[in-house]
């Protein structure tokens, strides 16, 4: 794999990029995705839009009223450009840790690494010590810009592993804080002179597996990411308000509040921790156009009555899980939203499979979307034909590039990125969603897809959420357990098990449904909302080991 000229001075990410023999096929197959050699992907996302939509246009806007123009966000921009190269001393390839919620400064900090030609390492604000610790040790950065309210794990991991890293408050109002460092610049700054295949941004996986890798991405991956799915698939108006609730760190959330919505003149609503009902009002009340989320959150505004409060959505879309047909379904009759549903990973760092309006066919992710192709692969590379379950391959113009990890050589398989994903491709080439790799639970020789039985259990009235996996059984092998969170006031007693075990048995094979039902009050997920199935997993083989039931 031949590269560009860096323009890092700090050359550590490309010293840690994978062996090109472990790369993926990378492909620029439309128009749109072929670049120059020289690209800065900040100047893409903030000096482009303010020169086709004028400075005035209303940028960011939050909850509380706060409003930023592209003007602004600009400056401000170019302003935390100026306190990292002129005071702190950043060159181009040294990294940033941010540490943040959802908020206009974390979007102008972003963007002023990236324009500075730092590589932004986004990690999200209620991360503690101990999982930061490994990220700061392997990403190695310079400088730490952080929200005033998380400072104290960043102290923490500042003493144990990292301690030269220099540590910037923002929005506390002290005289270090960002916001009034920023106000001693002028807000004029010339873009640092990267190339297209520069690493601009350092991601840590959402770790739904445990052990987080970091993913690079190129300036031009950043731009690849709107050029497919986002003008393809999501097609954002310039008059457009966009809420997501994924933070800034999942990939998701960047390139719907940032990339997405800058590239098109639009406006990002900037919301921090919102439970799914407070959302929809939210919605309603800000008269919101496009809403991005999890699955998790649709089905809890649907169970608090608030369905009529998304009616005024224009686009909605789903992520970071499958969304069950059944969800879907209830969707559309209750709201008449056609949900975008897509397949996407920190590694491939968006969605690349999906499908809108008509094209959406009801239980299916959708088609490849342009720019990428994809595949079901057996076991060993060979790609298999229609109505096969198999591995789902992908291949695009970004692709899986760890920092430095062994793990490098299972995600790449003959240049296919292989996301641990079980899809099967009918005839008419849609994909569906079976399960993750390790979600497929092997009972009496059967093989079960845990989502199936989700979403049956799902469609039960008195269900909120559940997640399911295998409990190790010694006839069985194992067998299905189904820990579910039930709507307030319905008991967790033996009736209940019984009505949701028959339940399912009506709606899917009976041999699927769960033996073991276990009732909680949440489900373990990581700070991206994704389920942590491993969570549930462990607490099992633990249960196993003491002798409890």
């Amino acid at each position: 794999m031949t590269l560009s000229p860096s323009g890092h001075t700090d050359t550590f990410a490309r010293d840690h990029l994978p062996p090109a023999g472990q790369w993926p096929v990378l492909e620029f197959t439309t128009e749109e995705l072929r670049y120059p050699e020289r690209l800065n992907a900040a100047v893409e996302l903030i000096d482009a839009p303010v020169a086709a939509f004028g400075p005035d246009r209303p940028a960011l806007r939050t909850p509380a009223g706060e409003v930023w123009s592209y003007g602004e966000l600009r400056r401000r921009t170019d302003q935390i450009a100026q306190v990292l190269t002129e005071d702190l001393g950043l060159v181009p390839g040294n990294r940033v840790l941010l540490r943040s919620p959802n908020t206009p400064w974390t979007v102008a900090a972003w963007l002023g690494v990236v324009k500075a030609g730092g590589i932004a390492v986004t990690t999200m604000a209620v991360l503690r010590a101990g999982e930061l610790a490994p990220v700061v040790a392997k990403t190695r950065p310079t400088v730490a810009l952080v929200d005033h309210r998380f400072l104290d794990d960043v102290f923490a991991v500042r003493e144990s592993v990292a301690p030269d890293l220099v540590v910037v408050p923002c929005g506390g109002g002290t005289a270090d804080d960002l916001g009034n460092r920023a106000g001693t610049k002028a807000g004029r700054f010339t873009a640092a002179d990267t190339a297209a295949d520069d690493v601009a941004l350092f991601g840590p996986t959402s770790g739904t597996t445990g052990v987080p890798k970091i993913t690079t991405h190129f300036h031009r991956d950043i731009l690849s990411i709107d050029n497919t799915f986002g003008k393809h698939t999501l097609r954002l108006l310039p008059d457009d308000l966009v809420a997501c609730t994924a933070p800034l760190a999942f990939t998701f959330g960047l390139g719907l509040l940032v990339v997405f919505a800058l590239r098109a003149g639009a406006c990002a609503f900037l919301t921090e921790s919102v439970p799914p009902a407070d959302l929809a009002d939210l919605v309603a009340e800000h008269g919101v156009t496009v809403l991005a989320t999890a699955p998790t959150a649709y089905q809890q505004i649907l169970r608090s009555g608030r369905a009529d409060r998304l009616t005024g959505l224009r686009r909605a879309v789903s992520a970071g899980e499958h969304i069950p047909q059944g969800l879907w379904e209830e969707l559309r009759d209750r709201t008449g939203l056609r949900v975008i549903d897509g397949i996407g990973a920190t590694e491939m760092l968006h969605i690349f499979i999906s499908a809108e309006g008509d094209e959406i066919r009801p239980g299916a992710t959708g088609k490849p979307v342009p720019g990428y192709r994809a595949t079901i692969l057996a076991p060993d590379g060979t790609e298999l034909g229609p109505g096969t379950e198999g591995l789902l391959g992908v291949i695009g113009p970004v692709g899986c590039r760890y920092l430095d990890d062994e793990r490098q050589a299972a995600y790449v398989l003959d240049g296919w990125n292989v996301t641990g994903d079980t899809f099967l491709r009918d005839e008419d080439g849609y994909f569906w969603y079976r399960a993750r790799n390790d979600g497929l639970i092997v009972s009496s020789g059967y093989n079960i897809a845990g989502p199936e039985v989700e979403a049956a259990v799902l469609t039960h009235p008195d269900v909120v959420e559940t997640a399911v996996v295998a409990a190790p059984d010694a006839e069985r092998g194992s067998v299905v357990c189904a820990f579910v969170v039930l709507r307030e006031g319905v008991a967790g007693d033996a009736a209940t098990v019984r009505s949701i075990q028959d339940h399912v048995k009506a709606r899917i094979a009976p041999y699927k449904y769960p033996r073991d039902v276990r009732f909680t009050d949440a489900l373990p997920r990581n700070p991206s909302g994704k389920l942590q199935h491993f969570k549930l997993r462990q607490l099992l083989t633990e249960q196993i080991v003491e002798g409890q039931p």
